[in-house]
């Protein structure tokens, strides 16, 4: 709140200092944000780089899938190629195999399931900072595994032209035949639509190559193993939704996490 001096009818220099140096801390704040906003993509897409590198076994996008929509999405992203190559290095010279993978189960407000999956080379540590924001929503540590399904999951997108329907026909079939167990059309427009397939979670990198190698869409946008709510959930209210939707951010925001998943995902 601006003082109360500031909105008294005065001419002194001192008052337009004042108001100069608010709006420069207001600018520098928002870019301050922004700074951190893109610390944490960067460092996210490093370490989903690092990760598709262990999990596809291969530094070569060419013959990792995984590794290969992992780059496409940190371009997208807009990560410079500079941090690409830096991680690329870390995941081949042996420099995070000290780290781990390490997922973590939460209950939240004792309704809602919380999965964490974190990258990390202090357990310690990441178990603290999880912890302590897991209190501050009302949340804490618990056996939620049950009410999840580990899935593979594919999402493609294919441009749309005289020949569309045709085309995601033998997509869906190549997918079926291939190690697909579902799909669904998320996203839809003029030009392409997007097509996301599910299968078991040891047969992702082999869903992956074939949809890939098939040429019958314009790309792969992502491959990752996901967890998915196991059973139907009950509707929760706004507040509720707020709720996690704060605690899913601030988790998201801690620096080893990888992805968050909760049994209000749809």
């Amino acid at each position: 709140m601006m003082p109360l001096s500031f909105f008294r009818r005065s001419l002194s220099v001192s008052a337009i200092q004042l108001s100069g140096h608010n709006k420069w801390s207001k600018i520098k704040t928002k870019k301050g944000l922004e700074d951190i906003r893109r610390s944490q993509v960067y460092s996210k897409a490093s370490r989903d780089i690092v990760v598709a590198v262990r999990n596809g076994g291969s530094t070569d996008p060419e013959k990792n899938a995984t590794l290969a929509a992992a780059l496409r999405a940190a371009k997208v992203s807009g990560v410079p190629k500079d941090n690409i190559e830096r991680a690329l290095a870390r995941a081949s010279g042996g420099k995070d195999k000290g780290s781990q993978l390490i997922t973590y189960e939460a209950l939240a407000h004792g309704v809602v399931g919380v999965i964490i999956e974190s990258l990390t080379d202090n357990n310690a540590r990441t178990l603290s900072k999880i912890r302590e924001i897991l209190k501050s929503h009302s949340a804490q540590f618990a056996s939620v595994a049950f009410q999840f399904q580990r899935k593979g999951y594919v999402k493609v997108a294919l441009d749309r032209g005289d020949d569309f329907s045709d085309r995601m026909e033998r997509l869906i079939e190549t997918a079926l035949e291939s190690t697909a167990e579902d799909f669904e059309e998320v996203d839809s427009s003029n030009d392409s639509a997007e097509i996301v397939f599910t299968c078991p979670p040891n047969s992702l990198a082999t869903l992956t190559s074939a949809v890939a190698a098939s040429g019958l869409s314009r790309e792969v946008l992502a491959s990752e193993l996901v967890y998915t709510p196991s059973g139907e959930n009950a509707l929760p209210d706004e507040t509720m939704e707020a709720r996690i939707a704060d605690l899913v951010e601030d988790l998201e925001e801690q620096e080893d996490t990888l992805r968050v998943w909760t049994t209000l995902d749809t």
